[in-house]
């Protein structure tokens, strides 16, 4: 779990960081949005008093404070869709929280991932990432990336020098259904050819940030 300008290693750092939210300046409670750590996707918002802050950071899971109920409640406590803390960040008037999550499971009580009614394809790709993730930590016979991971490096890496010609050839000669069907392996296979030279996606998305001028 990582906090935004401290170590969270140490309990003295810790400490530090409860004390950069302002809670009184809110009457004791500041909101705090929780985004899922690899989509970005808005997950939720709560609110949080300083012992359910602390208690967040203490466990590494999402506490809050319920208003209805009167106490801490910590997401998941019944269900076991628990939001697994990854990074903590305070904005500049120190009166609110965005806590980057893992989730495990469904977010929302109605059993959707998000409590937002919010477009979620423009994520797929990362969930896509997970699934790849997933296929080389649980291998099995009938699945395509395993078997394409079994033939090694050179054939990864000649599958998207493969879908890449084929993207080409599709914008240049065919319609945009094919174009986008072509480009579609191209992304899979390239994000196989990654996860293959363990080299995650975000390491893309940050070397291509520091190109931009």
């Amino acid at each position: 779990m990582q906090v935004s300008f401290f170590c969270s290693c140490e309990k003295t750092e810790k400490q530090k960081n409860i004390k950069m939210v302002d809670f009184e300046k809110t009457g004791g409670l500041v909101p705090a949005i929780i985004q899922d750590s690899q989509t970005l996707e808005v997950l939720m918002l709560g609110f949080m008093n300083e012992e359910a802050w602390q208690k967040t950071l203490a466990d590494g899971r999402v506490t809050f404070f319920s208003r209805s109920k009167n106490r801490l409640w910590t997401k998941g406590e019944e269900s076991g869709h628990f939001l697994e803390v990854v990074s903590t960040h305070i904005d500049c008037d120190r009166d609110t929280l965005l806590i980057k999550a893992r989730p495990k499971g469904p977010t929302c009580h109605t059993g959707s991932r998000s409590c937002f009614n919010t477009d979620y394809n423009q994520n797929f790709i990362f969930e896509l990432v997970n699934i790849i993730d997933n296929r080389y930590a649980f291998p099995t016979a009938d699945s395509y990336v395993n078997r394409l991971r079994e033939r090694g490096l050179n054939k990864v890496a000649q599958k998207v020098g493969e879908e890449a010609v084929e993207s080409v050839i599709a914008a240049l000669a065919e319609n945009d259904t094919d174009f986008v069907n072509e480009v579609s392996d191209l992304v899979f296979h390239l994000l196989v050819l990654l996860r293959e030279k363990n080299i995650p996606l975000e390491a893309i998305a940050k070397n291509l940030e520091s190109r931009h001028q």
